[in-house]
C-alpha cells in the first residue's frame, strides 16, 4: 500500500508516527490546502513523507500512490473518496463515510465497477478484542441489554460556546456527538445485532447541533442503549447482559482496550487479544491485506457494514429532526 494522507488533522498527527508498524504500509505523500503549506511540510519531515502536495489532482496523478486516506473534515469525504476512486486509487475513509446513503451508494458502484478496495476506517471492526467478544457472546446466554458509552469532554468545546466555528460542532459539515463519538458505540452495537427494528435518538441541543445524546433500538428481545457526549464526560465502558454472564469492557470502543467475561455468581476472567501499540493499526493491517490480496468479497461484507450503520445513525438522527448538510 502506496498510502496518500488527505488531510493534516489531528487523526494524522494521532496515528502517523505508528503507520511504520503496519507491514507493508508505505506512507508516499501527504495532500492539503495551499494555506496547510507549512502544517503539511512539518508533517512531512516528521514521518518521512517523501511528497508534499497542495494539489489534490496532482496527487492522484503521482504513480507514487495507490492508495488515498481520506482523513478530512465529514463533509469532505464523499468528495475525496469518488475524486479518488476515478482517479484509479483505493479509499480508506474516515468515518463517518458519508453523509447520505446515496452518497455511499454511488462510492461502492463506483469501487465494484473499477475493481478498487474502498474501505470505512473505523477501528472496532478489525480490533482482535472486538472479534473475541463476537466470538463469545454466547456464554452470556440470552442476551438482555447491551449498553456502550463513549463520553469524551471536547478540548475544543470551550471554543465552540465562544462562539468560534468548529467544523465538529457545525451540523452543515457533519458535526455533531452523534456522528463523531456515537458512531462507535452504532458500529460496536451492529456489528454484533444486526438491524434494529427502530432506533430512536435523544439529544442535548446547543446551538443547533447534538453536544450529546442517548440512542436506544430496539432488537425485540434485546434493547440496546449507546450514550455519547463531548459536552461532558465520564466513565466509559460498554456492556453485554445476558442471563447466564455478562461481558463488560472498560474503555472507549474505538480503542477495544480488553474485556472480561463473568458468569453469575462466578469471577469475572479478563481477556486482551491485542499486542498493538496503537488503537487503528489493527485496522490499517486489514486494509494493507485487502489491497495485497484484492480481496473485493470481504471490501463488500465491510461496505455492507457501514451502510447498515450510515443508515441507523441517519434514522437515529431525523427521530430527534436533524439533518445533515443544510
Amino acid at each position: 500500500m502506496k498510502l496518500a494522507i488527505a488531510g493534516n488533522g489531528m487523526i494524522v498527527r494521532d496515528f502517523g508516527p505508528y503507520a511504520t508498524q503496519v507491514p507493508g504500509l508505505e506512507l508516499a505523500a501527504i495532500v492539503g490546502r495551499p494555506s496547510a503549506q507549512d502544517k503539511l511540510d512539518a508533517l512531512a519531515a516528521e514521518l518521512a513523507i517523501p511528497l508534499v502536495f497542495t494539489d489534490y489532482d496532482a496527487c492522484l496523478a503521482s504513480d507514487a500512490v495507490d492508495t488515498v486516506w481520506v482523513a478530512l473534515p465529514n463533509s469532505l469525504h464523499y468528495e475525496y473518496s469518488k475524486r479518488a476512486l476515478l482517479a484509479g486509487k483505493h479509499v480508506i475513509c474516515e468515518k463517518p463515510f458519508v453523509l447520505n446513503a446515496s452518497e455511499l451508494a454511488e462510492l461502492t458502484a463506483v469501487a465494484q465497477e473499477r475493481d478498487l478496495i474502498l474501505v470505512e476506517a473505523i477501528s472496532n471492526q478489525h480490533s482482535a478484542n472486538y472479534l473475541a467478544i463476537k466470538e463469545r457472546m454466547g456464554e452470556v446466554g440470552s442476551l438482555r441489554l447491551v449498553q456502550c458509552d463513549y463520553s469524551q469532554f471536547s478540548s475544543r468545546y470551550a471554543r465552540f460556546r465562544a462562539g468560534e466555528h468548529i467544523p465538529a460542532f457545525d451540523p452543515t459539515m457533519g458535526g455533531g456527538a452523534l456522528l463523531d463519538l456515537g458512531i462507535y458505540t452504532l458500529h460496536f452495537v451492529a456489528g454484533l445485532l444486526g438491524r434494529p427494528r427502530s432506533v430512536t435518538y435523544t439529544p442535548t441541543m446547543d446551538n443547533g447541533v447534538d453536544t450529546s445524546g442517548v440512542v436506544v433500538m430496539d432488537y425485540g428481545n434485546v434493547t440496546a442503549v449507546c450514550v455519547c457526549a463531548k459536552d461532558s464526560g465520564g466513565p466509559i465502558r460498554s456492556k453485554l447482559q445476558g442471563d447466564a454472564a455478562t461481558i463488560f469492557m472498560d474503555g472507549a470502543p474505538n480503542a477495544m482496550p480488553g474485556f472480561s467475561v463473568q458468569p453469575h455468581g462466578g469471577e469475572a476472567q479478563a481477556f486482551n487479544l491485542s499486542a498493538a501499540s496503537h488503537r487503528m493499526i489493527e485496522e490499517f493491517v486489514e486494509f494493507e491485506r485487502l489491497i495485497a490480496e484484492h480481496d473485493t468479497e470481504a471490501r463488500d461484507r465491510y461496505l455492507a457494514h457501514s451502510a447498515l450503520v450510515l443508515d441507523i445513525a441517519l434514522e437515529a438522527l431525523a427521530s430527534a429532526g436533524i439533518s445533515l448538510g443544510e
